[in-house]
């Protein structure tokens, strides 16, 4: 059955979708470009060229989604964003299978590894293993690069045909400053000829390319390809280093070797997943994050417009809810290497099969999927996904994701936020929201206290295996800090027992009189407990039953969140710089 032309009525009623994609795309770009975390609505409008009224229209659908926050007048990516990005990347099955080969790599040359694939006439990074050095060389997942301007470009160049190199060309004309690409430092003055073509017959003759100060001085790179089981080249792996290291000969005679040594297996594992796509296609699971909803059940797009009302643009929440459906995993686990039928994607969505057709076909006539009808007729995303905030919001710490959920809690509860993790015997904080009181608790990052006199420190307690716990408490002598501290380890051990059960932890005026703070565990993806997550207050407010009732539901809601968030950007990539979890 073929699912005729794929020319989906740009005006039609998939135009939402179009435009929101478009905000989306121009928000990341200005986010970039001005190294700021929210812009002003007023800027995506003369960027994108749509109507005020639209761009209010799709702003608010995007937060209502999650996707983006609203900060007084301003607009922000908002991490949840990043579940779009991992659609692509666990649908590609390119983290799973050649990140671990990036990681030995690194680990073995010494040297910040990634891997790059082609995305139009860019090479564009969706897997990094990094060197953390103070001069750190990596490239963020997600960043685009011109071909001519990296390694892994001549390589994926060297496969283009002429309608390719005419689109290269063309778009050098209407860009020679290279604008359009905020992960590389703008040209001052349009280049001259750079060669680019004879570097791509050298790479297509010799199966390598090199990067000597293309992107920017002081960084070289080494390229190699990594080839389907069609001998199409799928993606290159790409070393990269510095001039005070190496230059671009000595790169090479350094890194051409182990590469190509890791080649055979990394192809090998490159096709495992497709392999075992067709071997077992198994039935399609669910998204599983966003709305969804199975057959039958009301869409929860529909839902939302109900609720909200014309304001709310049921198309475009519809369409990215297919975006995401394209890289869910299935009931096996693991994403989807083959992408997803259409009935598939109907299922998996809750949405008419109609509603799912319009809605991929205007994704593949933006670039964001394509259709493969000799490959089970699957619709798979591409890396275009990516281009829709992932660097930026890659580079999150842990503690920036945080922040704008203890803003949320601080403004509805009225009382300072803390978050802590364990440092040996102590907590430290690294991230505070104060509230304004004429009495407040003054406590600045980087503080650290005792863990047993506090409730992060004992819900951070509570959270360690029993073996690490129990050996914590044999090497404990408690001091008392006020005439309320718990100093006899045997209670002590009790507490934490408690704690761990209840799922959260108060303290009343042990770490100082006149002092309560109820804390919850904050949990990576693997659902250990990675921080903590307080509220402080002073005691004389209430009693300890009303400071459980009033605060914790807030407390464990924004947890909640943190958790959420924490997982989405670190499914397939550690977080960004700065503190990291656990740290």
């Amino acid at each position: 059955m073929s699912l005729g032309p794929v020319s989906p009525p740009v005006n039609g009623p998939v135009g939402p979708l179009e435009r929101g994609l478009a905000v989306l795309c121009e928000l990341t770009r200005l986010a970039a470009h001005q190294g700021e975390a929210a812009v002003r609505p007023g800027d995506l409008v003369r960027g994108t060229g749509l109507a005020r009224s639209v761009v209010d229209r799709v702003v608010g659908t995007l937060e209502q989604l999650g996707y983006v926050r609203l900060d007084g007048r301003e607009v922000g990516l908002a991490a949840r964003l990043m579940e779009l990005g991992n659609a692509y990347l666990s649908a590609s099955g390119l983290p799973d299978a050649l990140g671990p080969f990036a990681e030995r790599l690194a680990d073995g040359l010494d040297e910040s590894v990634s891997v790059a694939v082609p995305d139009g006439d860019g090479a564009r990074f969706v897997v990094q293993a990094t060197r953390r050095r103070t001069m750190s060389l990596a490239f963020r997942i997600g960043d685009l690069l011109p071909a001519e301007r990296c390694a892994p470009g001549a390589l994926f160049a060297a496969e283009w045909d002429e309608r390719a190199w005419a689109a290269w060309r063309a778009r050098r004309a209407a860009d020679p400053l290279d604008a359009a690409y905020p992960a590389v430092p703008p040209r001052h003055r349009p280049a001259a000829d750079t060669g680019f073509e004879a570097r791509v017959r050298e790479a297509a003759r010799t199966g390598w390319a090199a990067d000597d100060q293309m992107i920017e001085p002081g960084l070289v790179a080494v390229s190699v390809p990594v080839r389907d089981a069609s001998g199409r080249t799928a993606c290159a792996v790409n070393v990269v280093s510095h001039t005070s290291r190496h230059d671009a000969a000595s790169l090479r005679a350094a890194v051409l070797g182990p590469l190509h040594a890791e080649i055979p297996a990394m192809e090998a594992a490159l096709a495992a997943p497709a392999e075992a796509a067709r071997a077992e296609p198994g039935p399609p699971g669910r998204a599983t994050a966003g709305p969804a909803a199975g057959p039958g059940a009301e869409d929860p797009a529909r839902a939302a417009k109900r609720e909200l009302g014309a304001g709310y643009l049921q198309s475009l929440a519809r369409g990215l809810t297919v975006l995401r459906a394209l890289g869910a995993p299935g009931e096996e686990g693991g994403g989807a290497p083959h992408g997803r039928t259409l009935t598939a994607v109907a299922e998996a969505t809750g949405l008419p099969r109609a509603t799912a057709r319009r809605s991929l076909l205007t994704l593949v006539e933006l670039g964001y999927a394509e259709y493969a009808e000799g490959d089970g007729r699957a619709f798979r995303p591409l890396p275009r996904v990516l281009e829709l905030g992932y660097a930026p919001l890659g580079d999150l710490s842990f503690t920036e994701l945080a922040q704008p959920h203890m803003r949320e809690l601080v403004r509805a509860v009225h009382e300072s936020a803390s978050l802590a993790v364990l440092d040996g015997g102590d907590i430290r904080y690294v991230a505070r929201v104060p509230t304004v009181r004429i009495m407040s608790v003054n406590i600045t990052i980087g503080t650290r206290f005792p863990a047993y006199a506090t409730s992060m420190g004992r819900v951070l307690l509570a959270g360690l295996a029993p073996g690490e716990r129990a050996a914590h408490l044999a090497g404990l002598a408690p001091e008392p800090l006020t005439r309320h501290t718990v100093t006899a380890v045997p209670e002590l051990a009790r507490v934490l027992e408690r704690t761990g059960r209840d799922g959260y932890a108060l303290v009343d005026e042990e770490l100082e009189e006149g002092l309560r703070s109820l804390a919850v565990p904050v949990r990576g993806a693997d659902r250990r407990v990675v921080a903590a997550l307080n509220i402080a207050t002073h005691a004389g407010r209430g009693s300890a039953e009303s400071t459980l009732e009033e605060l914790l539901p807030a407390l464990r809601t924004a947890a909640a969140r943190i958790e959420a968030d924490l997982a989405t950007a670190s499914a397939h990539h550690p977080l960004g710089a700065g503190e990291r979890v656990g740290a």
